[in-house]
């Protein structure tokens, strides 16, 4: 019998989200999944078979067996689709019909990472790390961006919080997932140290600290 989900992805911070996820579904619920390595540096993921999946050619993206071969692309989307039809307990999410307002943070701490932390901690990788010229006046700006986006997440996280959505002090979830794929490479980003921000490093520690965390970081193995 085939598993439920087909994941397609790589070791990138855009792919972790879903594999940690997954990892945690598979721990809570037996969820189980299958994946295929896509090699990015030999553009695998701009192929005929794969932009039938994923028409924006890039990782990860997923094929749900279980829901008539249903296809969903975008770090973000994925998560909240997996929560929704795998999360039955909502341990990763909340409501948006009884949890309006922890659902609503939910998405808002998550739409800040997918339209904030991930491209501009990107392009700092991108500038510092790849660019085929070297560009001070872009290295600067995007590395000072990404040290201002670990600014918003400090205030939030100061607030006596330990996870960014949820009342008191927060639970964890996908919201959580996805921007901490990004802060927890820093130093692969020219940030060596989260010292400056005292709460995002515990942030990141207690994160850490989580066995399916630890899992999916080894998915696909270095």
């Amino acid at each position: 019998m085939s598993k439920p989900i087909q994941l397609y992805t790589a070791r990138t911070p855009n792919g972790f989200p879903i594999t940690i996820l997954l990892e945690e579904l598979k721990a809570k619920y037996g969820l189980d999944y299958d994946y295929q390595v896509i090699d990015i540096s030999k553009n695998t993921q701009k192929e005929d078979w794969f932009i039938k999946i994923n028409p924006n050619g890039r990782i990860p993206a997923i094929v749900d067996r279980a829901r008539g071969n249903f296809n969903v692309f975008e770090t973000s989307a994925i998560l909240l689709y997996l929560v929704q039809h795998y999360d039955k307990n909502l341990e990763f999410g909340f409501d948006p019909v009884k949890q309006p307002d922890d659902y609503s943070e939910e998405l808002q701490w998550l739409f800040f990472a997918h339209g904030g932390i991930g491209p501009m901690q990107g392009q700092s990788n991108h500038f510092n790390r790849y660019a085929p010229e070297d560009i001070p006046y872009a290295k600067k700006r995007y590395i000072d961006e990404t040290k201002r986006l670990y600014g918003v997440l400090e205030i939030r996280l100061k607030q006596g919080r330990e996870w960014l959505a949820g009342p008191g002090k927060g639970k964890y979830s996908i919201a959580d997932i996805k921007a901490l794929a990004w802060v927890r490479i820093h130093a692969h980003s020219g940030i060596p140290t989260l010292d400056e921000w005292p709460n995002v490093k515990a942030w990141v520690e207690r994160a850490e600290a989580k066995p399916a965390y630890q899992a999916g970081l080894n998915i696909p193995p270095a």
